[in-house]
């Protein structure tokens, strides 16, 4: 499950699809939360800040070696001019059907309830954190006019290593080439974002190199969350959403400083020729680095769903059940249990009349314990969603049969693999479970 994000000072896309794309569609923290408080202040852009952001453009490129092909276009804004764009770009690239299938996929999921409006809290998102930022639709850097001078470097350094990105490997295109696997297209943002947080520490830490230190990431986590309060409206957002708009950044980083241990700067550059597809890879960057593959799962819509209104399908990604399982377990739960995560695919339908869905989910897991320690975990999920479940006759330590106000819920382990139904209805049940024992 993903969200399309851009970050504060960085704009990418929106949604390219129905699905998911939430990590892509929220503005990501980026870095201001790395500035005081000072950042947010209203302010005249500095006279020379045109002049200073060509100086930095030609600094990230001698650093990353990624070359400069065209002069960049450059526009002086205001905070209002960007609030206006965001909100436009909004709804010029998201459907109403396509907003509508993932909000139904967040409320399936048991994320948000049946009351959330999604596009409100993604203005109300987008709003809150607007800032400058690079567009590689129009690539035209976006300069914010009340950045004070002081800190515009800094800021700078990330948002024009995007545009030396675009102009190398076309983001628009990178970050649209999973457009069926939300997951995948997580760990390339992860990786753009990542690159971009990468380089501008790199220029920070001079001469140092970011190779040489520690990991930086689990500091950046840290200080991260010490400025949630700066942003109301992020503060207060459902655990699913903060975790899904700091992983570019957080883990993105983790990925970029192990591959430039691996080679440095220029072997990094051809990551993005063969970049990760999963967020496993991202989270566990050797996974990568050591080439080790992952399976994937096939999920064929079931012929007792045939009269139901298909919505959507997807992966959910180590990315994706970490988070639910932060928000509807524990976080500590989602640190254990998440590396376990292996494969997985969903489906999602909707029943006449709106706002009751069927979802059907099939994942895969390190180990048969791992899968045991889930299917405990999703019972624990399940009295969370419906409170009137109520377990039915037939139930085993590796089967759940029960039934709530949307129809049956159907969930079994089996070996390494949770599979389950949820508001199945009752005269397909027994087709249902039979079907989820035959993937």
């Amino acid at each position: 499950m993903q969200v399309r994000a851009f970050d504060t000072m960085t704009f990418l896309q929106p949604f390219s699809r129905p699905g998911l794309r939430f990590l892509r569609l929220l503005i990501g923290i980026g870095w201001l939360f790395f500035l005081p408080a000072l950042v947010v202040a209203q302010q005249e852009a500095a006279p020379d800040l045109l002049s200073q952001t060509d100086e930095i453009f030609h600094q990230m490129s001698a650093m990353t070696g990624l070359p400069i092909k065209e002069p960049l276009k450059k526009q002086v804004v205001s905070r209002a001019e960007i609030q206006k764009y965001l909100t436009e770009n909004l709804h010029a690239e998201t459907t109403p059907a396509e907003l509508h299938a993932q909000e139904a996929t967040l409320c399936a999921f048991g994320l948000v309830s049946r009351e959330f409006d999604l596009e409100k809290f993604l203005i109300s998102f987008y709003t809150e954190q607007a800032a400058g930022f690079y567009d590689p639709k129009h690539k035209i850097m976006y300069l914010a006019d009340w950045i004070p001078a002081e800190t515009q470097s800094m800021v700078l350094a990330h948002e024009l290593t995007h545009a030396l990105q675009d102009q190398s490997w076309d983001l628009e295109k990178f970050l649209h080439a999973a457009r069926d696997n939300d997951d995948a297209a997580s760990a390339r943002q992860a990786f753009v974002e990542g690159y971009a947080t990468a380089a501008m520490m790199q220029q920070m830490t001079a001469p140092l190199e970011l190779a040489q230190l520690p990991s930086i990431a689990p500091l950046m986590e840290m200080v991260i969350h010490q400025q949630f309060e700066e942003y109301p409206t992020f503060s207060k957002a459902p655990y699913f959403f903060r975790v899904q708009s700091l992983f570019p950044y957080v883990e993105g980083i983790g990925f970029i400083q192990v591959g430039l241990q691996r080679g440095g700067w220029k072997s990094l550059n051809s990551v993005f020729a063969n970049p990760p597809d999963s967020t496993r890879e991202v989270f566990d960057p050797q996974t990568y680095f050591d080439y080790r593959s992952l399976p994937s799962l096939a999920l064929p819509r079931p012929a007792a769903l045939a009269g139901l209104e298909f919505l959507t399908e997807n992966v959910m990604g180590e990315l994706g059940y970490y988070a639910l399982l932060g928000q509807l377990i524990s976080e500590e739960e989602a640190k254990t249990l998440g590396e376990g995560w292996r494969a997985d695919r969903y489906l999602l339908y909707e029943h006449s009349g709106g706002k009751n869905y069927t979802l059907v989910a099939r994942t895969r897991w390190a180990s048969a314990e791992a899968a045991l320690t889930f299917f405990r975990d999703y019972q624990t999920i399940l009295t969370h969603k419906y409170p009137e479940l109520t377990a039915a006759k037939g139930s085993t330590q590796d089967l759940f049969i029960g039934a709530a106000a949307n129809g049956q819920t159907l969930l079994l382990r089996q070996g390494d693999e949770c599979r389950w139904a949820e508001g199945v209805p009752a005269t397909q049940a027994d087709a249902m479970l039979a079907w989820l024992r035959t993937l």
